[in-house]
């Protein structure tokens, strides 16, 4: 596991192949006194331009692997995940944009935002924490965001997939629990990296992105609903867009031995005079 947890690609090994480059870096933090600007700034942790070109490309292809994009609705919604992680890249090891933004506003009441590696955890500083961290509560949220959006999305596909074999809605597996868990995993996966790593660009452009999937996912239903009709009408009553609900069929039943209550009918005869 890397530098970052569940980032790909460790740090270490990477500065292990270019020497000269580190060598060359530290050389020149050193060899320059601190002072204002964006010089300050770029030290060994930063300037890693082969981390943020291989660890956007691993999360890139990780997920069109899951996602198994086909049409050009399908490549929209990968091309704006695409672009999140590289602007979150980009500031993680290449330019810490954010920090530089935000230190000469906050660097006197937040001793903790620095342009090093756990300076970069926005969240951290702000709360003061003091231990690892990688191990704070905001990492270890993302671990879940991150983990559990991949999940999503490969999940979803394998139903999909099975069902478009058999010209059938796909209605089964996390499709049974929300109506876009694809949209809604690749939303959870970059809410995960905004615990973890949050950036102003970043974080300008998630609910930009919320609100691409919502259009996309709606002239997804169009389509749907002309080709299954009344069967998509009573599965998208039943099933919410986004807020997971428990299908019907998974919905508690009553204790052994316990009959349920029948519902009371309504009296429809009118009553004397």
């Amino acid at each position: 596991m890397g530098y970052q947890g569940l980032v790909l690609c460790d740090r270490s090994r990477l500065l292990a192949l270019w020497p000269l480059d580190r060598g060359e870096r530290f050389h020149h933090a050193h060899s320059h006194p601190p002072g204002n600007g964006i010089a300050q700034l770029m030290n060994q942790d930063y300037g890693l331009w082969p981390l943020v070109v291989l660890n956007s490309a691993i999360m890139i292809v990780f997920a069109a692997s899951f996602y198994h994009p086909r049409t050009k609705r399908d490549w929209r919604a990968l091309g704006g995940f695409s672009a999140f992680m590289i602007a979150l890249f980009t500031e993680m090891y290449g330019a810490p944009l954010t920090i530089y933004l935000l230190s000469g506003w906050l660097g006197s009441r937040v001793p903790a935002l620095k342009a090093t590696h756990s300076g970069g955890h926005l969240w951290n500083d702000l709360i003061g924490w003091q231990g690892d961290p990688h191990m704070s509560p905001f990492h270890l949220a993302s671990y879940v965001g991150i983990g559990g959006g991949l999940w999503l999305i490969s999940a979803a596909w394998r139903h999909l997939h099975a069902a478009a074999q058999d010209d059938q809605l796909a209605t089964t597996g996390p499709y049974a629990w929300v109506r876009h868990p694809q949209y809604l995993g690749f939303l959870l996966v970059m809410a995960g990296w905004l615990l973890q790593w949050p950036t102003i660009p970043t974080l300008a452009m998630f609910p930009i992105l919320a609100v691409v999937y919502a259009r996309l996912a709606r002239s997804e239903e169009r389509e749907v609903e002309t080709l299954f009709g009344p069967k998509w009408t009573a599965y998208a009553t039943q099933v919410h867009r986004y807020l997971p609900h428990r299908p019907l069929e998974q919905q508690p039943r009553p204790p052994a031995g316990r009959t349920p209550a029948a519902p009371l009918k309504k009296d429809n005869r009118q009553a004397s005079p």
